[in-house]
């Protein structure tokens, strides 16, 4: 197959999503460059996550047949250090921007990071394992980053405009999206019950997505620009 179609089916489900959360934004949107920038930062967040996790496999961490070896690397290796990469950017770029105004703006800000995140990570993976990944990962992988961005995001959201609890606040964003992000991974890692694997994975997905959505309808509600 062309590597162009590969790539396009790479980037495609990323920006689908980014731009369905765009229109989701409904009262006052964000400016479109501050998007792109977002989107941008999400990229570059890619270079933390994978230091961070080099550095934890330099100490021998690693998937693992013993489960709890496994689940540590799921939700610390891989979803705590790509979340807090996510988070980091989120947190000190574009939290104190004049345009984030409302607390919907949490949830489009994390979800363009999580996009640019998960399309840097999308053509890693579709360059290499061709058009079958890039079909299972468009419904599963990319939806998925998009789910733990709207987690981080809607407290993200409350943080900004609850000053009394920002830091519980932030923290459950950071947390929130660490815990989906490992309960999907330690589904499809763990090898303990591999008839688990996609049913894991999937369940995990439903319950983050339904989360996901009822956190856009309070944001949605809440807009001070109703």
């Amino acid at each position: 197959m062309s590597i162009y179609v590969l790539l396009a089916l790479a980037v495609s489900p990323g920006m689908a999503i980014a731009i369905y959360i765009y229109w989701q934004d409904k009262f006052e949107r964000e400016p479109r460059k501050l998007l792109f920038w977002a989107f941008f930062l999400g990229m570059v967040s890619v270079l933390p996550a994978i230091l961070l996790e080099a550095h934890w496999g330099s100490l021998g961490f690693a998937t693992s047949p013993i489960f709890k070896e496994t689940a540590f690397f799921a939700f610390v290796v891989v979803g705590f250090s790509e979340e807090l990469s996510k988070f980091f950017l989120l947190r000190y770029f574009l939290y104190r921007r004049k345009a984030f105004n409302e607390p919907f703006d949490g949830i489009t800000y994390a979800v363009m990071v999580s996009m640019g995140f998960a399309t840097v990570e999308n053509v890693m993976y579709v360059i290499e394992g061709g058009f079958h990944v890039a079909i299972m990962r468009a419904i599963f992988a990319v939806p998925a980053h998009a789910t733990f961005g709207i987690i981080m995001g809607y407290f993200v959201g409350l943080a900004k405009f609850r000053s009394a609890h920002r830091t519980l606040f932030l923290i459950l964003g950071l947390l929130g999206a660490t815990i989906f992000h490992g309960l999907y991974d330690l589904s499809l890692m763990q090898s303990n019950i591999p008839y688990l694997k996609i049913p894991g994975a999937v369940l995990s997905l439903v319950v983050a997505g339904a989360l996901s959505i009822s956190a856009i309808r309070i944001h949605q509600k809440r807009s001070p620009f109703q």
